[in-house]
């Protein structure tokens, strides 16, 4: 009987302790762990960097065609870059011209579309985003700097700089169909990180020979922002502005804007004019008409394409789309359905940005002892204020609104960029505490989302994103709320690490209602990507924020204060 016992009854305990452990190994795996993130961080520089003499950094997934490599007209090509043209399979090709200022070169008019020349590495976003791209690379240089990998960081500083001297301005990424446009102004922050890093220069003397070289170049991509074209009417402020027109050319199909005309005509009332009635395939007179009112049908077959029920697509629209792009924010509805109005407002972030920029200017000029500049940038900051505490601030809502020129009133929704003024300095005490009291409104499980709309696009509720949720809490850290600062940054560290523990990748959005990378968009693109640059870099920043490293740092700046 004993030995019956044994038998019966030891083989279930057996198997009990075997699944027992196996669920414990099984929970250990997938169970939230902020040392496996940091692992896949530290490992993820060196996958996403990319250097122009290797191969894989060449190609476009975008684009399925030969790898083309442009170098700038009065550049003379690196050796280094000449082997690689054997040795990659790809056309190295000379810019038509020299480009002083963004629209020099029409891209229209190349070949073929291909990859602008950098002569340092740089760290892509991730997936698809095989290039160094505008302002993605300040999130990811935050994240180099706080890894201690500041040559890295250094590198991708010089490209931007390199941008601005040889293409006109810090482009939406290094591709020519970017040469119309920029993306939100970062240079000078980036500028600032690797010049307040103690190891980035060897001394006083190469520190001072590099900002030489590098303030003028840092104005000449301020002065993008105050051409006609990017003034947000007469107030004062800036807009985001394309200097091409019709789809842009990275759009290889019309599937996007035969969405975009389906949408308006289920959703009549919430068309704002981007439909016009015309031919789906117009005679010569009214493929005429079409360059203006809409798009060049026989220069390019997308815009054949871009057709549906009787309808077209404005070329007002396309601006706006093109000007959609250029503020990063790729898809949303808070400025129009698809963003196609974007154009149309003074934006709260992109003003702040360069409310900073200008205060950047002046702390540089200074430094280089350029008096009459650092006095001609602390006006421009201070014109800059005044005229968005004007047209952007609204104290009935106790935050800042997008004001739109055309119509000549502020958006009629909130946008989490309302929190840039904190993290640019450009808020009053007042103001501060009033957007900070606003919270409720993008503060979910997950982190900080960017309105309360749910449109459906990938920058609108319920999605957040690194970018927006740093300059938040970083915003919110700098005007004394650390408490809120320390508790959003810890819900979207917890988001990260809850999504790597359930797959093993860092993404480039995150759904914050359900605090996962569970991200389904009707409107920007339905992969979240995998990387991801600027998740990475923020990821890093969020941690100062919880060991109160950052914090601690601000206050030892500070100068001491007398009795």
């Amino acid at each position: 009987m004993k030995s019956t016992y044994r038998r019966t009854f030891a083989k279930p305990i057996y198997l009990a302790l075997l699944l027992s452990s196996v669920l414990v190994a099984t929970a250990s795996a997938t169970q939230p762990d902020p040392a496996k993130t940091h692992a896949y961080i530290d490992k993820a520089w060196s996958t996403l960097t990319r250097s122009q003499d290797e191969c894989k950094s060449l190609t476009d997934p975008k684009i399925k065609t030969r790898p083309v490599l442009y170098v700038p007209a009065q550049f003379t090509t690196p050796p280094d870059l000449l082997q690689a043209q054997k040795r990659c399979n790809i056309d190295v090709h000379t810019l038509p011209r020299a480009i002083d200022q963004l629209g020099d070169v029409d891209a229209t008019k190349l070949p073929v579309q291909g990859l602008l020349y950098l002569p340092r590495p740089y760290v892509v976003p991730g997936g698809f985003f095989n290039e160094m791209y505008g302002w993605d690379s300040y999130f990811i240089l935050l994240g180099l700097v706080a890894d201690h990998r500041i040559e890295l960081a250094h590198d991708m500083v010089d490209n931007a700089l390199f941008e601005v001297q040889y293409y006109g301005g810090v482009l939406n990424a290094n591709r020519t169909y970017y040469l119309s446009r920029s993306q939100p102004p970062f240079l000078t922050r980036m500028m600032m990180s690797v010049l307040n890093d103690p190891a980035a220069f060897h001394n006083a003397d190469e520190k001072r020979a590099w900002l030489e070289k590098a303030y003028p170049l840092a104005v000449r991509n301020h002065d993008i922002w105050t051409r006609p074209e990017h003034l947000a009417g007469n107030t004062g402020l800036a807009r985001y502005y394309d200097f091409g027109s019709g789809p842009v050319l990275e759009a290889q199909t019309s599937e996007y804007y035969r969405g975009v005309i389906k949408w308006l005509l289920a959703h009549h009332a919430d068309d704002p004019g981007y439909l016009i009635k015309a031919a789906e395939h117009p005679d010569d007179a009214e493929a005429e008409r079409l360059k203006t009112e809409s798009c060049d049908v026989q220069a390019s077959k997308v815009c054949a394409g871009n057709w549906f029920g009787g309808y077209r697509l404005t070329a007002d629209y396309y601006h706006g789309d093109r000007a959609m792009r250029e503020s990063g924010f790729d898809v949303n509805f808070h400025f129009g359905p698809f963003a196609g109005s974007t154009h149309h407002y003074a934006d709260v972030g992109l003003n702040s940005l360069l409310y900073r920029y200008e205060m950047d200017l002046h702390d540089l000029a200074q430094q280089l002892g350029k008096t009459a500049d650092a006095e001609h940038w602390a006006q421009a900051a201070a014109a800059r204020k005044e005229a968005m505490d004007k047209y952007l601030w609204r104290p009935e809502s106790g935050m800042y609104r997008d004001y739109d020129v055309i119509a000549g009133k502020p958006s009629d929704s909130p946008y989490l960029t309302t929190f840039y003024p904190l993290w640019a300095g450009a808020a009053s005490p007042q103001q501060a505490a009033s957007v900070r009291g606003q919270l409720s409104i993008f503060e979910l499980s997950g982190g900080l989302t960017m309105d309360n709309r749910a449109s459906g696009a990938q920058w609108d509720y319920p999605f957040g994103w690194a970018p927006t949720n740093w300059l938040a809490v970083d915003g919110l850290d700098k005007y004394g709320f650390h408490d809120d600062a320390h508790r959003i940054a810890g819900k979207f560290n917890a988001t990260i690490d809850r999504s790597l523990a359930a797959d093993g990748t860092i993404r480039e959005k995150y759904n914050m209602a359900s605090g996962n990378a569970d991200v389904k968009v009707i409107a920007g693109y339905s992969t979240n990507v995998i990387g991801f640059g600027w998740t990475n870099g923020v990821y890093l920043m969020m941690d100062e924020i919880l060991s109160g490293a950052k914090t601690k740092a601000a206050a030892a700046a500070e100068p001491a204060k007398t009795p």
